[in-house]
């Protein structure tokens, strides 16, 4: 065998290994889900407040499940509303990563257990493991909650609705090749070019201004 494959020129097998969280994450990424929490600070009521969200990984999509200063009964709560969100596209997915904070308890992970997603847990303070839940905050902070004050919880969630839509339907992704989440023209693997010279471009505004849209008229 080794006489033959020398002759040919067929390179051995490469080394083996063990796979790495990065090579789970992308061999998955298509039934992963990623969820985390993250705070406000509000300024009129002078109260932390807190965000439960989840990405579908493998699109970017968010959902923002909701707000609330007291996030360790509510989890779950929260986790029944995800499922309700999915709906039938639930079956499809089959990981969800979370991290180890207080807020996640054993009802929490059964609740997706019950419906055939596993719960994979990263290791104790190694926020780069839920990367994708990591780096929504950070958009979502630059580009909104560090920008504006709060007022509240009802002015945040109405704020982040707001914010969700823009995030889902039009801002676009460079892992997505320039596509926003809810696009799903696969087969379209760069952004279209639109001449300025010609064209006549509409503006949007989103949060009164604070990010705009444009489109291209029709």
């Amino acid at each position: 065998m080794r006489r033959v494959l020398k002759r040919l020129r067929i390179p051995p097998a490469p080394q083996r290994k063990r796979s790495t969280w990065r090579q789970f994450l992308r061999s998955q990424a298509t039934t992963m889900l990623a969820c985390d929490f993250f705070h406000v600070e509000c300024a009129v009521t002078l109260r932390r407040v807190y965000v439960f969200f989840v990405v579908e990984v493998s699109t970017r999509h968010v959902h923002v499940l909701g707000v609330t200063a007291h996030p360790e009964a509510w989890a779950v709560e929260q986790a029944r509303n995800l499922l309700m969100d999915l709906g039938d596209r639930a079956a499809g997915f089959g990981f969800l990563v979370r991290d180890r904070a207080g807020q996640f308890t054993a009802a929490f992970d059964a609740v997706l257990a019950a419906a055939g997603i596993t719960v994979v847990k990263i290791p104790p303070r190694s926020p780069r493991a839920n990367a994708y839940a990591e780096r929504w905050i950070r958009t979502v902070r630059a580009e909104v909650t560090d920008r504006m004050l709060i007022a509240g919880p009802r002015h945040l969630h109405a704020v982040l609705n707001e914010y969700v839509v823009h995030y889902n339907r039009h801002r676009p992704h460079r892992a997505r090749s320039l596509r926003p989440p809810d696009r799903d023209d696969s087969s379209i693997t760069t952004a279209a070019i639109t001449d300025m010279t010609t064209a006549r471009i509409r503006r949007g505004r989103v949060l009164g201004g604070l990010i705009n849209e444009y489109r291209q008229s029709a």
